[in-house]
């Protein structure tokens, strides 16, 4: 049985998306920046494009801004609101421990600008709360930035609740979307965010396109300079075909969040309580603040890489965490922020399941993660140290 279970990595571009792209590629190929017919007719599919995903996030289609990804967006959110709250005195910034690495990288060189960044603890939950928000908020606070999912361990955030706080206090608020978008609700107006960043290879569209939302009145540093496009805030030549696929693929995956949720969310607890029957296990992050598809453990005694390559030849596609950090043998910065030690830290697994999952995959999933974490443990001398009370076990049997 072959099973896809790491859609927070990427997910399969759907027939749909890659049929919306195709005539971009053969026949309107034109520059959307060109006067002539073939140039202008791209340039009004790719506004149509544009008006679409604003119809799904519930905002206008001049607040949307196509990007190379949700790595682009989020730094060009980040650095606008941060430079937009210098120039006004205000250099703190509000964020969590646990956000993706673009977020966080972008924060470490606004840190060694000037900025005071302040990292609020998101607990052994992996959730952070509206109250430390309106705590931590000050006369000088420029931006709160919190993702809206967790891409490792999968926690929803009260986001609205969040935002609400960051409205009535007149700051900024920024959250990364990428992981949230076609498994729960999104909706900007309703759920009070000024900017929002999106990556289409998240739900079944192509890779390398994205949207950056920033709500109107919000003035947009330039991170890639070089040309008019996106009305003078994104440098260089539209990809069409790729927005195009983008535009399809989110109109798909929103199109029925109530009955998606419906279908996976007793599939996912269903994964995590057979996970749960392994002695000395945990699921990392709240069990019902979660996406629907996304489940995280780890395991004492075994590595995250040995489980991941065995899992893989029972035909089992999973991964440690973000695959953005998959080359470094550093434990979950994740894991580290919900408290996690790091010989645990190391033997974690994420599974993200797919829309079309069954039944009988899940029950595949849990037989084999039981057969290799029994394995591993068979052959590993940090477990019988732990069996033999040469060390002390960290969770309960």
């Amino acid at each position: 049985m072959k099973i896809y279970a790491d859609n927070a990595a990427t997910t399969k571009m759907s027939k749909e998306a890659i049929e919306a792209m195709l005539p971009f590629m053969e026949n309107i190929y034109g520059n959307p920046s060109s006067l002539y017919s073939i140039g202008q007719e791209a340039k009004e599919h790719l506004e149509d494009a544009r008006a679409r995903v604003a119809k799904v996030l519930n905002c206008e289609a001049r607040e949307v801004y196509f990007t190379s990804g949700g790595s682009e967006a989020d730094n060009q959110a980040i650095i606008s609101a941060a430079y937009a709250g210098r120039k006004k005195g205000k250099k703190h910034i509000i964020s969590t421990a646990f956000e993706h690495h673009a977020v966080l990288h972008t924060l470490n060189k606004l840190e060694a600008e000037g900025f005071e960044i302040e990292l609020l603890d998101v607990h052994n939950s992996g959730l952070v709360s509206a109250k430390q928000v309106e705590d931590a908020i000050r006369e000088d606070t420029a931006l709160v930035t919190i993702m809206f999912a967790n891409n490792e361990i999968g926690t929803v955030q009260p986001i609205r609740e969040i935002g609400e706080v960051c409205r009535n206090k007149g700051v900024i608020f920024h959250t990364d979307a990428v992981q949230a978008l076609g498994h729960v609700s999104v909706d900007v107006q309703r759920d009070n965010i000024d900017m929002l960043s999106l990556s289409s290879h998240k739900f079944h569209g192509p890779k390398g396109v994205g949207v950056l939302y920033a709500k109107k009145g919000i003035r947009l540093v330039n991170i890639i300079e070089g040309g008019a496009q996106e009305r003078g805030k994104r440098g260089g030549t539209e990809n069409v075909p790729a927005i195009m696929g983008m535009a399809k693929a989110i109109e798909n995956a929103t199109a029925d969040i109530e009955g998606y949720a419906k279908r996976l969310i007793p599939l996912r607890d269903k994964l995590i309580a057979g996970l749960k029957e392994i002695p000395y296990s945990a699921l990392n992050g709240d069990e019902t603040h979660r996406l629907p598809a996304t489940v995280n453990f780890c395991f004492e005694g075994i590595e995250g890489e040995s489980l991941l390559l065995l899992l893989d030849d029972k035909g089992i596609s999973a991964s440690s965490g973000s695959a953005c950090t998959s080359g470094s043998l550093d434990p979950s910065h994740v894991l580290l922020a919900i408290g996690r030690p790091h010989e645990v830290a190391h033997g974690s697994l994420r599974l993200s399941l797919g829309e079309d999952v069954t039944e009988e995959e899940v029950d595949y999933l849990i037989k084999s993660v039981k057969e290799v974490v029994s394995y591993l443990r068979s052959i590993s001398p940090f477990w019988r140290d732990l069996t033999e009370g040469k060390r002390t076990h960290i969770f309960a049997a």
